[in-house]
């Protein structure tokens, strides 16, 4: 945030410049002068006049001089960046009467042309202005309030394990919490002050990331609607008509009483960690001075007024106050902070031009003299690399770079209003303070944990071995059904995924223009499956893939924007419903191998979809659009998909309860099978539904022969959001407590191969399953958890465990080469104490240990040990292989 100096030029109305919330800040004090772009007056020279007449909505406005010139500055913005049909009369007046002086909204306004009153009514120049002033003013504190309570976390002997909050990829973590969090460690990273071991501020200092973070979110807001509002120009209908700025003004308010909330969140916090700091200090009289010198009676009513007030300006002027009120509570948090670190004579005072040393080495270097030896126990405790940084700028701004005298009440008062003076932007040492805390934060990064992006997750060891256990009874299944494996690029040409998806197209990843070509990431493995088929004019395959895929989309629990797929597809003719009732076959089989518990597998067919979508009267060039909204039944009511077809897609009120009577209808296969085909049904007079019919009607009586029809659910309701499918369409649902979503779709589409062959129109059948792998997980996860906590997860295979009693790397290579050798997996340890060696095997879960010490070298033997029965017997070394062969294949 760069507040422009004294005197400085700001331009209004430049080409490709942009009017900051900092320039206006610096506007309304006078401490920047205004100058027109001379282009901008040019043009507005070449245009005719035209008639004028008085902007009403600027008249009779009671504003104080910085708010009526930073809503002068606003408004002589918009008008120059705004394209209109005549000559600009309040910007020619301005000009002439020397613009300086002319930024006056209180006065009376010189007459305006038509235009310029439509831009001064739909501008909303005065909510704006007062926007921006509170945006300059909210901005740095952001930095600040990271920095002071950092600092008090150093005065209070705070919990650093406060600020441990991980970075999650699946968006269950807040951003700007784990910003703020990762932010104050930085800070206070070196710290010999701060614990980790809990304490009375612990509660405290644990609110931080959270209530910052959102303070954070709340400035970030405001200043998005603020840029916008201040450079954007206005649209002039064709009667020099733009209507009012009451939408912005209620915008603003929206933004700005959420900050206001969050403001005085921080407010609260920022008070009780004062008063705690204040409470450590053991002059009583001092303290209670401190503690009382706080005053919150006005909080609480300044926040219920700025609810209540109903008008943008009353609205902003109350956030801004209550802002300043935070800035004051900030700056006397400060203050005491730093009372209370330099009154205690075991910390360090930092100082410039000086590393952080400890204690007496320090002190004893600067005096010239030597380190003894019994100095070791009278060493000082420091601060964190970061925070004397800060405690340094704030000390010299509020000594005026003096000595701190003797400590009292009134000195820190002092310290309190020189801070809050620093913290305001007209002051040119914010500036530097605000930078000096970004440049510790971004880069120290000794202290800063790296972070994953959202929607993505590391597997560690335990995890790595519950998840290969997956894919191997995967690959297992597909591999006893006549499965090849098959791999495709991580990417294809644009070209290739587009159109394919319908509404889903825009979760697709597009790469930056590499070599002439546009790219994207692969949406599934289904279209790259079906451009292969294509490109090598292949008439019949049955392949799987495991791979990953990307999604632009927004992360929750189970749902990431990188995850693995698990296809299985099956192209080329075959005798109707062969294919598919093998894929089907095969995803009940994955699922019951995979024993993840109870879930059921919805069916329908797009033909069967199409039809019932014309009985209703969907027109067909609509069917897919609509289908996409039925889609969403499985997580919004009917109502609210109702809402989205009458109103976002054109479907009468009358269509869309049809087709809600309609998607109602579920349950087992063959009955409703047999209710979809009774007289009368409206689906046997549709051509498309009697051909879905009487191949459902195969399918259900192939399924209930081969055992697995128990497991599916006939659902009407079902749709299948994307474009490509023309035939069965399922997905399979997991009916257990962790609450997953779909973990299994798939279904035929007949015409996607042929899409990638231009000319003929030769058409490849396919029908396929893709096994959301990450979704399975979750739920094997969950399993593994619910499970006895003490039970070991084997991260690895390791059968035996070499332990050397001593640094022999020579003799454990010579036995554990023997037994890999005879292809016995094996790890090897050297260390000299036993139970260094037993506690790795069991947490590791290695079943078997050789134990080799002095005694078993000078008796030519080793000795094996049963980590689950306890049990040890000695063998001689020439047979130690052999023994334990034996051993492994006893059950």
């Amino acid at each position: 945030m760069a507040t422009p100096p004294a005197a400085a030029a700001v331009m209004l109305g430049g080409k490709g410049a942009t009017l900051s919330p900092a320039a206006v800040y610096a506007l309304s004090l006078g401490l920047a002068d205004p100058v027109i772009d001379a282009s901008a007056l040019q043009r507005l020279s070449t245009r005719a006049p035209s008639p004028q007449e008085t902007p009403e909505s600027l008249r009779g406005l009671a504003l104080a001089p910085p708010e009526s010139r930073a809503a002068a500055a606003v408004l002589l913005n918009k008008l120059l960046v705004t394209a209109a049909d005549s000559s600009s009369a309040l910007v020619t007046a301005a000009t002439a009467n020397g613009l300086a002086g002319s930024l006056d909204l209180a006065a009376a306004m010189p007459p305006a042309s038509r235009d310029e009153a439509s831009v001064a009514a739909a501008s909303a120049p005065v909510a704006v202005a007062l926007a921006a002033v509170i945006d300059c003013c909210a901005a740095p504190l952001v930095r600040v309030a990271d920095a002071v309570a950092a600092l008090s976390c150093e005065a209070a002997r705070g919990d650093v394990a406060a600020f441990d909050v991980p970075a999650s990829g699946d968006g269950l973590c807040d951003k700007d919490e784990a910003d703020v969090a990762a932010d104050v460690r930085v800070l206070l990273f070196g710290s010999k002050l701060v614990s980790s071991g809990g304490g009375p501020s612990g509660s405290l200092f644990a609110e931080v990331p959270a209530v910052n973070g959102a303070f954070r979110e709340a400035v970030r807001a405001l200043h998005k609607r603020v840029r916008i509002e201040l450079n954007a120009p206005v649209k002039l209908g064709k009667r020099s008509t733009a209507g009012t700025g009451e939408g912005k003004e209620k915008a603003l308010m929206v933004v700005a009483t959420q900050l206001a909330r969050s403001v005085h969140a921080m407010c609260e916090l920022s008070v009780a960690r004062a008063r705690f700091c204040a409470g450590s200090i053991a002059d009583a009289n001092l303290q209670e001075k401190l503690v009382g010198g706080i005053n919150v009676d006005d909080l609480k009513g300044m926040l219920d007024k700025v609810m209540v007030d109903s008008d943008a300006v009353s609205v902003l002027r109350g956030v801004n106050n209550h802002l300043l009120k935070f800035r004051d509570f900030l700056a006397w948090e400060a203050a005491v902070a730093m009372a209370v670190i330099e009154m205690d004579s075991s910390i360090q005072k930092p100082q410039a031009g000086v590393e952080n040393e400890t204690g007496s080495s320090q002190e004893k270097k600067q005096a010239g003299g030597k380190e003894g030896k019994g100095d070791k126990k009278s060493k000082k405790k420091t601060l964190g690399k970061g925070t004397s940084d800060v405690l340094m700028l704030l000390r010299d701004h509020a000594t005026g770079g003096k000595d701190v005298p003797c400590m009292n009440s009134a000195l820190i008062a002092d310290w309190g209003i020189e801070l809050s003076i620093l913290f305001d932007p007209k002051c040119p040492k914010l500036e530097s303070l605000v930078e000096k805390v970004k440049g510790i934060v971004e880069s120290n990064e000794t202290g800063r944990l790296p972070k994953i992006p959202k929607g993505t997750r590391d597997f560690g060891k335990e995890q790595m071995a519950i998840r290969e256990r997956a894919f191997s009874i995967i690959t297992g299944v597909f591999k006893m059904h006549g499965a090849v494996a098959l791999d495709t690029p991580v990417f294809e040409l644009r070209e290739t995924l587009m159109g394919k998806y319908g509404e889903d197209s825009k979760l697709i990843y597009d790469l930056a223009d590499q070599g002439g070509e546009l790219c994207s990431l692969r949406y599934d493995l289904t279209v790259p499956f079906a451009r292969y088929v294509a490109m090598n004019n292949i008439s019949a395959l049955k392949r799987y893939q495991i791979a990953k895929v990307y999604r632009r989309d927004n992360p929750s629990k189970g749902r990431y924007r990188e995850f693995y797929q698990c296809d299985f597809d099956i192209a080329g003719v075959y005798e109707p419903m062969e294919p598919d009732f093998e894929v089907i076959k095969v995803l009940t089989e994955l699922l019951d191998k995979l024993d993840i518990g109870m879930y059921e597998i919805k069916l329908n067919h797009r033909k069967l979809l199409d039809g019932m979508l014309e009985i209703c009267g969907v027109p067909p060039e609509k069917f897919r659009t609509v289908c996409s909204s039925i889609d969403k039944l499985d997580k919004l009511s009917f109502e609210e998909v109702k809402k989205e077809l009458v109103e976002e897609k054109g479907i009468s009120n009358e269509t869309a309860e049809k087709i809600g009577n309609l998607v109602k209808t579920r349950g087992p296969p063959l009955e409703v099978l047999l209710e979809l085909r009774k007289e009368g049904s409206k689906f046997l007079e549709n051509n498309g539904s009697i051909v879905a019919l009487n191949e459902l009607d195969i399918l259900f009586k192939a399924l209930e022969k081969a055992n697995a029809i128990d497991r599916i659910s006939f659902d009407l309701s079902l749709a299948r959001g994307l474009d490509y499918y023309s035939g069965v369409i399922y997905e399979a649902v997991f009916k257990g407590a962790t609450q997953v979503g779909s973990i299994a779709a798939g279904g035929r589409y007949d015409n996607l191969v042929g899409s990638f062959i231009k000319g003929e129109k030769k058409q490849v059948p396919a029908v396929g399953v893709s096994l959301g792998i990450e979704r399975v997980f979750a739920i094997m996860e969950q399993q593994q958890q619910d499970k006895e906590k003490n039970q070991v997860i084997r991260a690895t295979e390791t059968e035996v465990l070499v332990s050397i009693l001593g640094k022999d790397l020579i003799l454990a290579a010579e036995l554990v080469s023997e037994l890999w050798s005879v292809g016995i997996k094996a790890e090897f340890k050297l260390t000299t104490r036993v139970q260094n060696h037993i506690k790795y095997a069991m947490q590791s879960g290695i079943p078997w240990m050789v134990l080799v010490g002095e005694s078993e070298l000078k008796d030519g033997k080793v000795k094996l040990k049963d980590i689950r029965a306890n049990q040890e017997e000695e063998v001689l070394r020439k047979d130690f292989v052999q023994v334990l062969k034996q051993r492994l294949a006893s059950p």
